[in-house]
């Protein structure tokens, strides 16, 4: 990766601070934290959630799995539906914004964008685009096109922590869970391809997103979780 970013501190406030000055109306549905994978904290989440967003640690453990997922599913005639909205990550420490891209990419039938903003530009401009062309777009904007850049940088010095240095080695990634056609959706820049979940709707997405979760907790050998949601706005 050439180009690398400050990374986002997994905040459900500097993801809406974020989000709105891209152009993402935070007074309907919002990011708001997931507190933990029992059901009673997770009946603490408003509904309807839209997308889940799951930072976790990256290990040797958990890469070994990642790369035996990728060469199993290659090997396999997968369908996944055209209208998923997906993009590789090209930037480095970029993980949260395109989780958070992933997240209102595919929920643009149930949320607002300013007609103006960097988001309905963006979603606009690269409707069309292969998941390549669209990490690309993101790295390398069009003279007149949408540009991210500051943005981002002023969303990573609003966490309560100092950001790393762009050139540090940051052991923590996000993906994006999302619910599209009747199945969960992971959404990772890093992958080949969208990985199905199997079944999922609006209303269990939430509980089949911690499904999942216990499942990445149990292939590292760290508990340095978090969870967001994109959520009603309470």
């Amino acid at each position: 990766m050439g180009k690398r970013w400050l990374p986002l501190e997994s905040n459900p406030d500097v993801l809406n601070s974020f989000a709105k000055g891209l152009g993402f109306d935070t007074a309907t549905y919002a990011f708001c934290d997931i507190f933990g994978l029992d059901e009673e904290l997770l009946a603490m989440v408003p509904q309807p959630v839209l997308a889940v967003l799951l930072l976790f640690p990256v290990t040797d453990k958990s890469e070994e799995a990642r790369q035996a997922e990728d060469k199993s599913l290659r090997s396999k005639d997968l369908s996944i539906p055209k209208d998923i909205f997906y993009m590789k990550q090209t930037i480095g420490n970029a993980c949260g914004t395109i989780g958070l891209l992933h997240s209102i990419g595919n929920s643009q039938d149930r949320i607002k964008l300013a007609s103006d903003s960097f988001l309905s530009s963006f979603m606009t401009n690269t409707a069309s685009m292969t998941s390549e062309e669209r990490g690309d777009y993101l790295e390398n904007p069009p003279e007149d096109g949408p540009d991210i850049d500051k943005a981002h940088e002023a969303a990573a010095h609003e966490g309560s922590t100092a950001p790393p240095r762009p050139e540090d080695e940051v052991n923590l990634h996000f993906v994006a869970l999302v619910q599209k056609h009747g199945n969960l959706w992971e959404l990772d820049g890093r992958k080949s391809f969208p990985i199905d979940h199997g079944p999922s709707s609006s209303e269990s997405l939430l509980s089949d997103a911690a499904k999942v979760a216990k499942q990445f907790i149990a292939q590292t050998d760290s508990l340095s979780f978090n969870l967001i949601a994109l959520a009603a706005a309470s």
